[in-house]
């Protein structure tokens, strides 16, 4: 297991590298930073379990992490003094906010927390970062009608008709998705509120017809499950 400690100040970072090590196995693997370039740096080259992040490094802002990583395959928990921006941080997906200060009991409670629901995202998140230039985009998932692979990109086919390109897979993006939306093809993910019906095509095809009147290709292995939920 590898976690990442991004924190600023060299005394609180060591506190909380030696809770970590108390809660779980000694031979965790532990990373730390205390800048935010260096943290997104450490995050590109190596394959992280959990995030422990502070929002203010040096004043930079640790959001950038959320939004660069913000379908990420591994967790992430707050710690902070800034609570006020605990809502905000939910709606990224963020595991849990332990507000500074802290003891131990309450970051424990964290790990525990992590550990019951393992690396597999929470489906919190109510948004999905699109890179712009040099900065990000929000998307509000409430406004995605279904996203479709292309290559190494995704695509997000909004409401408003409009389709912005996403850099992570569907593979990715599932893991953060809540629970009203459904894999109903190796390429397509769709909200399930979108759905209208099942159309039978020629040669034993399979597609949904989404309110929007679009036809969507349904997979050979996905279609009973599917069948059955729309009843």
């Amino acid at each position: 297991m590898k976690i990442l400690i991004i924190e600023d100040e060299a005394r609180i970072a060591k506190r909380i590298e030696r809770m970590t090590r108390d809660f779980f196995d000694k031979n965790v693997q532990i990373l730390l930073s205390d800048s935010l370039e260096n943290g997104l740096s450490i995050i590109e080259q190596n394959s992280i379990d959990l995030l422990l992040l502070d929002l203010n490094l040096n004043g930079e802002d640790g959001f950038e992490i959320l939004q660069t990583f913000v379908a990420g395959p591994f967790q992430t928990i707050i710690i902070s003094a800034y609570t006020d921006k605990a809502i905000t941080a939910f709606n990224y997906g963020v595991l849990d906010f332990v507000p500074k200060p802290f003891d131990q009991n309450r970051l424990a409670q964290a790990f525990t927390r992590y550990t019951v629901q393992g690396k597999q995202s929470s489906g919190n998140a109510r948004f999905l970062a699109v890179r712009k230039a040099k900065t990000f985009k929000l998307i509000p998932i409430s406004e995605i009608v279904y996203i479709k692979g292309a290559g190494i990109y995704t695509e997000l086919h909004l409401a408003n008709t409009k389709i912005e390109l996403h850099d992570k897979s569907l593979e990715a993006l599932e893991k953060l998705l809540p629970e009203t939306f459904e894999r109903i093809h190796k390429s397509y993910i769709l909200c399930w509120e979108q759905a209208e019906k099942i159309v039978v095509e020629a040669g034993g095809k399979y597609s949904m017809q989404l309110k929007n009147g679009e036809l969507l290709p349904i997979g050979r292995s996905k279609y009973k499950e599917i069948k059955n939920k729309l009843v």
